[in-house]
């Protein structure tokens, strides 16, 4: 039993509070934290009589380390978990290493004046977080987060070395609007504008954004037009899986929506430099977020499914192998059980279950580790509990 406390209040916070709320024996006290307090409120209210964990609820802006540290101090956490915006993971970790208390996030710390997607500052934490004896689980959304377990597992039951890994991921999610992101619109769309890469023989390779296209045939979906992107989880898989030479990540998206992207940075609007408007600082990008659907409101118009797995090419005893470990998640299902779509659902889910292995002590390690690091086993076990089961196929279609 433990007390976790969630900073950040968005659509993955409210699904990662309703998992920890369903799992009340293992979780029984939690405290939501967000700058607007009145959400954190509004989803407590509509909580507490559905479960045996304590709710209880902070202000707290979590761009300010003495705020952070104050609020940490008062509520006693086991661990932290870091659902706030990515701009936010320094100030928390600080707080987190001057409490000494284990942390653990769903996506990699970026500069807000750069659309730049690295480990390398949270990495350099490791030190810190080894001397104050305290684990910061880094990545524990789906990708970055099951990505990572997958490739863990399969390396423990699967394969002696992998040489490949093309991760997949496909929303065929369908919210009737004709452009609107399943995300905090600024970060998605600095990641999908950003210059394409991937790993292969030990460097980077850069392309162009949207340079690289494929169509792919995804199980209980159907063929989708997918586009290869930079992503966090290259960086950590590319440094921890063994025998490791090219890993690649793919989204699909569809015609409209680039459509409109292309339109919109055409126009200046997917800018993150400040521009002056009507004697006042703005910054394009931000104002773009304020006029498009909130992505918290698109649950109850989504219809369709994800799907998002890992295809891994490598050696058991000598020989090639190739399997393919995936998850389909429905969003009207989703939207069912906790008034969310299947981005938020997929993200929120494992972030629960990263809070609770590294609350349980089956998954702490002092220092700054990503997901891949630890025994995928009992959360791959956690997986087909609480909502994302997962297939393995052991003859899937490739990428060229």
């Amino acid at each position: 039993m433990g007390k976790v406390l969630v900073i950040g209040c968005g659509g993955v916070a409210s699904v990662a509070i309703h998992k920890i709320c369903q799992n009340d024996s293992v979780f029984d006290e939690l405290c939501i934290a967000s700058r607007t307090v009145s959400k954190c409120d509004k989803l407590k209210e509509k909580l507490q009589n559905t479960t045996k964990t304590k709710i209880t609820t902070a202000q707290v802006n979590a761009d300010k380390v003495e705020e952070l540290v104050k609020l940490i101090k008062e509520v006693k956490p086991d661990v932290v978990l870091n659902l706030a915006l990515p701009y936010q993971d320094l100030t928390i970790m600080d707080a987190c290493l001057e409490t000494g208390v284990h942390y653990v996030d769903t996506a990699n710390y970026e500069p807000e004046d750069t659309a730049k997607f690295e480990y390398k500052w949270q990495w350099a934490y490791r030190e810190r977080y080894e001397k104050a004896g305290i684990t910061a689980l880094l990545g524990s959304g789906f990708d970055p987060g099951v990505t990572g377990v997958f490739s863990a597992y399969a390396l423990k039951h699967y394969f002696d070395e992998i040489n490949y890994i093309d991760i997949l991921d496909c929303n065929a999610g369908d919210h009737g609007y004709p452009f609107a992101t399943n995300f905090n619109p600024e970060i998605n769309i600095r990641e999908v504008s950003a210059k394409g890469s991937y790993w292969e023989n030990g460097h980077w390779v850069e392309t162009e954004p949207m340079e690289i296209k494929r169509v792919y045939n995804f199980p209980e979906v159907g063929e989708k037009d997918m586009y290869l992107l930079h992503h966090e989880e290259l960086e950590s898989l590319a440094l921890n899986m063994p025998g490791i030479k090219r890993i690649r990540f793919f989204m699909t998206f569809g015609q409209s929506y680039l459509t409109h992207l292309k339109c919109l940075e055409n126009v200046g609007m997917t800018s993150i430099e400040p521009i002056m408007y009507e004697g006042r600082e703005i910054v394009p990008l931000q104002f773009l977020k304020a006029v498009l659907p909130d992505p918290s409101t698109l649950g109850p118009r989504t219809k369709g499914k994800t799907n998002i797995g890992c295809i891994f090419i490598g050696k058991k005893d000598g020989k090639e192998r190739k399997i393919y470990i995936y998850n389909v998640c429905d969003h009207e299902e989703c939207y069912k059980e906790v008034g969310s779509q299947a981005v938020a659902y997929t993200t929120g889910v494992p972030a629960m279950i990263g809070a609770m292995l590294v609350m349980q002590g089956k998954w702490q390690k002092a220092g700054v580790h990503n997901i891949e690091e630890f025994d995928p086993d009992p959360f791959m076990e956690a997986l087909n509990k609480w909502g994302l089961p997962w297939k393995v196929s052991e003859n899937p279609d490739l990428v060229e």
